[in-house]
């Protein structure tokens, strides 16, 4: 695949712009670039190193190559960020973009900057496709791989164009300045069954399996979202355990802060005994306590953003970043500043050995990386940042939100793989035509699907909560139901946010089944063009067949949003 690809580079050098197109190694005046390909049968290695001998700009560095596409295969899309949709396209599809009916709204609502809209161009043209740091084409059961090695230097943007028969890897690199030798491409190209794919890719990523175990556990989000008091957590926290239910950890979210950025002073009207109070009655019954943190941000109304507003990213022009419309609207911090490390720092020494959380959910991690700065790109700024954190957190867990995929591989203990689950099904229907990132229930389960290939090798997958309650909620039961499959076959954490105060025996009885963390494996996923997702997995030795019909409409007789299971003896 890599064999016969062009090299594409533009770069700016006493400010003129210099383009170059070559298919091997390059010289010049003013750089060398050098390509290493190393192939196999089943997998290539290609390496691409620029070594400039004066400074220079770069402007672009993509690498081409002519692909033929089966009319047959699937095109994987991995998408920016955790929230943002990921899943295969047929090739007559087209990728779903910002919305030009949302142009009025951008500057309150900042849709743009959840995502990669910003720095990315789409062409709104059939069988047009991209993603991030891997994807593939499938064939039935043959996958062709491509994937980065790395993002320490630079996000990796696969371009896929069925049209023009055409791959295009580019880095994100526009306006990076080097002086010395800068790797700019270290990709793979892997053949074969997908379980044999993405092993051998995370195998030469180096990324060991994580340590950390399957959990279920209750957060208090989807129920309560901001509206939380120490009575209520309380509340749920003793419901649990006099239910006598097995779960591994109790989560508090977003509420228990007075402002999002000053996370160590606690809201006393509502915890006035404070957080480490609420950690001890959570470990006092025998769970672990989690709590939620978004670090590399802070909302208007914080009193970092009154008293410190020197610690706010500042893009080219000296404005303060805006990183989205949530809460009071919200900035992101900069993080190459030694005192908002040091207070970083500072916040999860208090939260983890004070306070004493065993598992932080770290969210709306994207914004550390918004803009690239004059020596280092989006994607080395993120790639550091998620180095920094673990090295906050140490041998303490987390749970990765909102955030950039391929930075965090190997570096969290979960990681959400969908964007958030909603109280209905998939929002009002003007709400459709925004952002890839929005609030989806619809969305979180494709997205659990898309992804599925992950768990276990990047991380542990969180697919976000399932529902059994009636109160508070207009999904049905079969899409309850729906939802509660899906995370439980896809995900290895589960949680929920119920009061379960409020169930009847049969939910007593759904909600242990949907924490049971059965032993199953996903053998094989597909989607069809109709609606319909087939889904192969083994449980307790015997193979079966699942049907999701994620439509609004009856398929085949397959009511919509049912889970349809069969027991089938595969061939071996």
């Amino acid at each position: 695949m890599f064999e016969n690809s062009l090299i594409q580079f533009e770069y700016w050098e006493n400010n003129v712009l210099k383009k170059v197109s070559f298919d091997g190694n390059y010289k010049s005046d003013h750089v060398d670039i050098t390509r290493t390909l190393i192939q196999n049968d089943t997998c290539e290695e290609l390496k691409l190193v620029v070594n400039p001998h004066v400074e220079i700009k770069i402007h672009s560095l993509v690498i081409e190559m002519m692909y033929k596409f089966n009319k047959n295969q699937r095109i994987y899309v991995n998408g920016y960020q955790s929230w943002t949709d990921s899943k295969e396209f047929f090739l007559d599809e087209k990728m779903k973009r910002l919305s030009k009916l949302a142009t009025p709204l951008l500057n309150k609502y900042q849709f743009h900057k959840y995502g990669d809209y910003s720095f990315k161009k789409y062409s709104n043209r059939v069988g047009d496709f991209h993603g991030f740091t891997y994807g593939y084409m499938r064939s039935q059961n043959e996958y062709q791989l491509i994937g980065s090695l790395s993002e320490k230097n630079g996000f990796t943007i696969i371009n896929t164009s069925v049209k023009d028969s055409t791959i295009r890897i580019e880095k994100e690199c526009d306006g990076l300045t080097i002086d010395h030798a800068y790797e700019v491409f270290n990709l793979v190209s892997i053949k074969g069954s997908e379980s044999y794919v993405f092993d051998q890719y995370f195998e030469k990523m180096k990324i060991t399996k994580p340590n950390a175990k399957a959990m279920t556990g209750w957060t208090s989000w989807y129920n309560y979202y901001q509206n939380i008091n120490e009575e209520i957590i309380v509340k749920n926290l003793e419901a649990l355990k006099n239910a006598n239910k097995t779960i591994d950890i109790f989560q508090i979210d977003d509420g228990y802060q007075m402002f999002v950025g000053d996370w160590l002073e606690i809201d006393k009207t509502k915890f006035p005994n404070g957080m480490k109070v609420i950690a001890d009655k959570i470990h006092a019954n025998d769970y672990k306590a989690g709590i939620w943190l978004a670090p590399f941000v802070c909302e208007t109304n914080s009193r970092i953003f009154r008293e410190k507003p020197e610690w706010i990213l500042k893009d080219s022009k000296g404005e303060m970043v805006l990183a989205g419309s949530n809460w009071s609207r919200f900035y992101a911090l900069d993080i190459e500043l030694p005192e908002v490390r040091l207070y970083i720092k500072n916040v999860f020494n208090t939260v983890l050995n004070t306070w004493g959380y065993d598992l932080v959910k770290l969210d709306f991690l994207y914004a550390v990386c918004l803009i690239p700065r004059k020596n280092k790109t989006r994607g080395q700024v993120m790639c550091e940042s998620m180095e920094f954190l673990r090295a906050c957190v140490a041998d303490k867990l987390i749970l990765g939100c909102g955030v950039p995929l391929g930075p965090s591989f190997g570096r969290v203990d979960y990681c959400r793989i969908g964007c958030d689950v909603g109280l209905d099904w998939d929002d009002k229907p003007f709400m459709r035509l925004f952002h890839r990132e929005r609030v989806s229930t619809l969305n979180a389960i494709g997205n659990a699907v898309g992804r599925w290939h992950l768990n276990n090798r990047a991380f542990i997958n969180d697919p976000d909560v399932f529902f059994l309650r009636e109160d508070n909620i207009s999904l049905t039961q079969t899409q309850k139901e729906t939802v509660a499959f899906v995370n439980k076959h896809f995900g290895r954490l589960i949680f929920t946010s119920d009061d379960i105060t409020l169930y009847n025996e049969s939910q007593h009885k759904q909600f242990d089944q949907a924490m049971s963390l059965d032993n199953e494996v996903i053998n094989q996923v597909n989607p069809y063009r109709n609606g319909l997702i087939e889904v192969h997995y083994t449980h307790d030795n015997n193979n079966y067949i699942a049907i999701l019909n994620l439509t609004d409409k009856i398929i085949d007789g397959i009511k919509a949003y049912e889970t349809r299971i069969n027991e089938v003896k595969e061939t071996q």
